[in-house]
């Protein structure tokens, strides 16, 4: 329904600031969805669009000329699944043998353990270390909310399955529903940037300090390296996410640090005192004990791009719980809501991680519009998203009836060009967005995590 991709991108850009008549500059293309009982493919091309209205705009500062933006409604929805179809081999599977969806004494309850530590809490409160069958046994002995409660107090990752109406009673859900889309204000002046940014490739040579995790910060990263940045991730000594990793290092340099250690600090310092752009995805509060706070952040880089993101949101009694993309969706009565209208036996989530992928290309707007601001006042900003609130904006869009059906996925829909990654060779979905004369292209291939040492490059 192009219609309600056209209104979404007008609530996602004004959201972020931007003109309304810039809207008029995008275009939808071609047909098919993905199948689900909410707008998920309208959402995925609204919020690439928006990624593009927001380079648009740069274009035009720099050039004085207005950018078309063409998205694809069906590569948009492929992108929101994924991008890398690899040639000979298969990237590990995307979750671990007990993570999922598991009935409860009184409902369903969702265990995401995924990271070793979040693993081992959910063991340490189960008292086990078996099975998925052994884990589903002891499960149906705890009430949904007991068995959320105590795995996140012992440092996991749950979320009972709440409906919607539950969700919007919730404390969380009400703090959530009052926090705007995208929370961007101006912050202080800095010096005048050095950028001498090429209008064929818009943000060549932006230094951008990537402080996330899956999935959305990532995706909002690769989308900025697909327009020149220079993207810098950086993850602790003992992180891996070795499934999407082939998904999304696409066109960055990964290093590890240590920022409990001083020579490690050192280095970051220096790389953040350098940085043009920080995405990251810590906890509100988490880099405040680290000595990090957003004071420190603008005093090391003055004029700083400063963009977040976290799962439940900026405010209420959740606003520092651990979540991903598919605990929010429990949470908030999407995977309930999915469950009522396929009149199904358990938890019916979205066909995608759409709450990650639509945020992560909000917060790659964000990003682009903050260097806009920089270049035209020289300005720094800061901006906040939550995958809670992204889920809000999806709820208010269930559809009706089903979309059609997207067509098989053939070798015309990828690019000639063959990514020879660290796992192997591959090919890439092509982009689903094209901005006029702007290319879309990225310049190293995908590698794993801690392969690059920690410097610009």
């Amino acid at each position: 329904m192009i219609g309600l991709a056209a209104s979404l991108t007008k609530e996602c850009w004004a959201a972020l600031g931007g003109a309304p008549q810039a809207v008029a500059q995008v275009a939808f293309e071609s047909s098919g969805g993905l199948p689900s009982v909410f707008a998920v493919t309208d959402l995925a091309s609204a919020t690439i669009a928006t990624a593009g209205l927001s380079l648009a705009e740069l274009s035009n500062v720099l050039t004085g000329k207005q950018a078309r933006i063409r998205v694809d409604w069906r590569l948009s929805s492929i992108w929101f699944w994924a991008s890398i179809r690899p040639i000979g081999w298969q990237p590990l599977p995307a979750w671990d043998p007990i993570a999922g969806d598991y009935p409860a004494s009184d409902g369903w309850i969702r265990l995401h353990t995924n990271a070793p530590h979040h693993k081992a809490a959910v063991q340490r409160v189960l008292g086990l270390e078996g099975n998925k069958e052994a884990i589903a046994q002891a499960v149906r002995n705890w009430s949904k909310i007991a068995l959320e409660t105590a795995v996140i107090e012992a440092g996991g990752c749950a979320a009972e399955m709440r409906s919607i109406t539950e969700w919007s009673e919730h404390p969380q859900g009400q703090a959530v529903s009052r926090e705007p889309l995208v929370h961007l204000v101006t912050a202080e002046r800095g010096p005048l940037p050095k950028w001498c940014l090429d209008p064929m490739r818009p943000l060549a040579g932006l230094r951008v300090l990537d402080l996330t995790r899956v999935l959305a910060g990532p995706v909002a990263t690769r989308f900025l390296a697909g327009f020149g940045a220079h993207v810098l991730r950086i993850d602790s000594q003992d992180w891996d996410e070795p499934a999407v990793v082939p998904e999304v290092t696409l066109g960055k340099r990964c290093a590890r640090l240590d920022l409990h250690s001083m020579e490690d600090r050192e280095v970051f310092e220096q790389l953040l005192s350098t940085a043009d752009v920080v995405i990251h995805g810590y906890r509100p509060g988490a880099l405040d004990r680290l000595g990090y706070s957003s004071k420190v952040r603008r005093e090391l880089s003055p004029g700083l791009v400063d963009v977040s993101l976290d799962a439940y949101g900026w405010s209420g009694p959740w606003a520092d719980r651990r979540g991903f993309d598919s605990l929010v969706q429990m949470s908030t009565g999407i995977a309930d809501f999915g469950m009522k209208r396929a009149q199904a036996d358990k938890p019916v989530p979205l066909p995608v991680q759409a709450l990650d992928h639509a945020t992560g290309y909000l917060l790659a707007a964000a990003a682009i519009r903050g260097v806009t601001c920089r270049l035209r006042e020289g300005c720094g900003c800061n901006a906040r998203l939550s995958l809670a609130r992204t889920a809000q904006t999806l709820i208010a869009h269930p559809l009706d009836e089903a979309e059609s059906a997207l067509a098989p996925e053939g070798i015309s829909d990828r690019t000639d060009e063959i990514e020879t990654t660290f796992w192997g060779k591959a090919q890439r979905v092509l982009p689903p967005v094209r901005i006029d004369d702007i290319s879309m292209r990225w310049e190293t291939p995908a590698r794993p995590l801690g392969s690059d040492p920690a410097e610009w490059f």
